[in-house]
This record gives C-alpha cells, structure tokens and sequence, in this order.
C-alpha cells in the first residue's frame, strides 16, 4: 500500500481536532491521536474531501466509519491508559482500533464481517499499528484473552451483553451505545466488583445495529 499525507490533509485534521475540542473532548491524549492518524486512509477514495468533516461516512459490507467526535467521546470515556488491555467489538474501518493502539493500548478488535475484518487487519499491518485481530462474533467477545481494561462496542446493543461484563476486569469499564435501532444512549458501565456494576449514561447517539454471527461473503 501507498499513503499520502499531504500539508493539507494535516492542517484539516487540525481543524478537525479543534472543532472536537470546541464540543467537549478534554482528553488531550484523544486529540493528539486523532491529529495524527490521517482519517483518509480508512475511508473510500471517493470520499477523500470529505475526510475531516466531523461526520460519520459508509465504508463497505453496509458499514460506516463513525464522526470523529463520537470516536473522541467514546474514547475518553473508556479513559485509556497506556498499556491497557481492550477488547473492541466491531473493527470496521480498524480507524478506531488504531486510536487506541496509537494511545499505547493492547488491543483486541473483533469483527463479523469477514471483507471488513481482512481490510482492517491488511490497512492497519501497512501502517505499523500492531493489534490482535479476530473474525467472529461480538456478542462472545474473545474470554480467553480477558479480563480487560476496557471494552468498547462500536455497535448498537439492545443490552449490554452479560458475556461482556464477565470479561471486564475489576475496576475496567465498558462504553457502549443502549438503545432500539433509531437511537441510542451512550453507557458507561464501570465493574465495581465481581457482581457490582456501576451503570451511568451520556447522551444520545445513532450507530448501526449489532448483530450476532459472522459473515462470510467473500475470500
């Protein structure tokens, strides 16, 4: 593969940064990883200069790479510490797994559909970010590498999977969005002990629907 970053790319996402800033985002670990990963590189070319508009855009297998605030706010709120342990649930575009790794985590990316799953992992190689990649489903999650620091589901849950919670170590939280298949709140769930659940909420979002099983269109 071949990138191209161009001045002009790395001023917009430093209008991108600011405009994330201007909504709320704190964590400067946060912006300073979204300053530095060209978005573009996650998308479709036939999107390039839309890149760093603050906005969700479809990518392929009927997905969408998330609004860069909502991947800020996600991700501040699962207050990543360097070499934490997380499990994502939905690689997609792998543009948020390689927030994470770029803010020194281990990750763990999970992803059903098998087209998304094979770019991911081959874009993410290319650009030197390590991460374990898995084809499976989420709602399992990956138990044998648990517990974790953090799980994040990039997906919409009707519930927070109990197979999750149980992979969610002792002071470790889970952000996901809660909700039917227009809206969803945004759940912050921090594992206070064994069978103590610390459940909070943040505001409404719009994500795709999490679904359960694998997919295996093609290769």
């Amino acid at each position: 593969m071949r990138f191209t970053d161009s001045f002009e790319a790395r001023g917009k996402r430093k209008k991108l940064v600011e405009e994330i800033r201007s909504k709320g985002i704190t964590d400067e670990r946060v912006l300073a990883a979204i300053d530095k990963i060209p978005r573009h590189y996650f998308m479709d070319p036939a999107f390039l200069n839309h890149a760093y508009q603050d906005k969700a855009f479809p990518i392929s297998s009927g997905q969408t790479i998330s609004q860069p605030y909502t991947v800020a706010f996600q991700t501040q709120l699962l207050n990543v510490e360097r070499n934490s342990k997380i499990l994502e649930i939905g690689t997609g575009s792998g543009y948020q797994a390689a927030i994470l790794v770029e803010m020194g985590a281990r990750v763990f990316t999970i992803e059903r559909q098998r087209d998304l799953y094979q770019k991911a992992r081959k874009m993410m190689s290319a650009l030197g970010y390590e991460a374990s990649f898995f084809f499976g489903d989420g709602y399992l999650g990956k138990p044998a590498y648990s517990p974790y620091d953090g799980i994040l589901l990039t997906a919409a849950a009707d519930s927070v999977p109990e197979t999750l919670l149980s992979q969610l170590a002792i002071g470790g939280r889970l952000v996901a969005p809660v909700g039917n298949k227009v809206s969803q709140e945004m759940t912050l769930v921090v594992r206070r002990g064994e069978e103590d659940f610390e459940y909070s909420r943040h505001g409404y979002f719009a994500f795709v629907p999490m679904l359960p099983g694998v997919v295996n269109d093609k290769k």
